[in-house]
């Protein structure tokens, strides 16, 4: 059983993904791409789409007859990877969608959003499962995204690389140039997925 194509299709035709992938539209549409109600749109609606699939499986006990079809490290590499692409997925599309002239696509790096709502939302399925919480999940990348703001923008501007808006619009000139963003986000997804890979063997066991 494929379940990693099984969470993709979940994930995409969701009632959550559409409603995001509305919202922000809606929020590219009326504040634009550099205001900072979109970047605080980033963390929250990426993670709409599938952060809280395997909260939701474990709670009503249907992981039980799910798992043992498809294996352990499919099962969790699945949930994971498919919350990543379809939050990274939605930030992209509303861009894409919503792009009105060449100035505003050469704002956005597609590959840059992409691997940030990838990275929020998995970080979000991160903290659903440690927490097992919903509120935990939607609310937490939140939190922790407001923080790092907070952090570089009045008291660390030195580190300008750890302020999330740099990861898909960069102001600053970073080593490697969007190579570095990258290589940095996919090291920072590597990381979320081994905690998470780690606290869901932890439980279902």
């Amino acid at each position: 059983m494929n379940s990693f194509e099984t969470d993709l299709k979940r994930a995409f035709f969701s009632v959550n993904f559409v409603a995001g992938l509305v919202m922000e539209c809606i929020i590219l549409r009326w504040a634009g791409f550099g205001s900072d109600f979109y970047q605080i749109s980033v963390p929250v609606l990426a993670s709409l789409p599938y952060s809280t699939a395997w909260l939701n499986e474990y709670q009503s006990g249907f992981w039980k007859q799910y798992l043992p079809r498809c294996g352990m490290a499919s099962y969790i590499w699945g949930k994971f990877l498919s919350c990543g692409i379809s939050g990274g997925g939605l930030l992209t599309i509303a861009h894409f969608i919503c792009s009105r002239g060449e100035q505003e696509e050469a704002e956005g790096n597609y590959v840059l959003l992409f691997l940030s709502g990838m990275l929020w939302a998995t970080v979000s399925a991160t903290l659903a499962a440690a927490a097992e919480s919903r509120y935990v999940a939607y609310g937490g990348s939140f939190v922790l995204f407001y923080m790092l703001v907070i952090l570089v923008e009045r008291y660390f501007k030195a580190l300008y690389c750890l302020h999330p808006a740099e990861w898909y619009a960069p102001e600053h000139v970073w080593v490697l140039g969007d190579s570095g963003i990258i290589l940095m986000l996919t090291g920072f997804l590597l990381i979320c997925g081994m905690i998470y890979s780690h606290l869901l063997r932890k439980k279902i066991r």
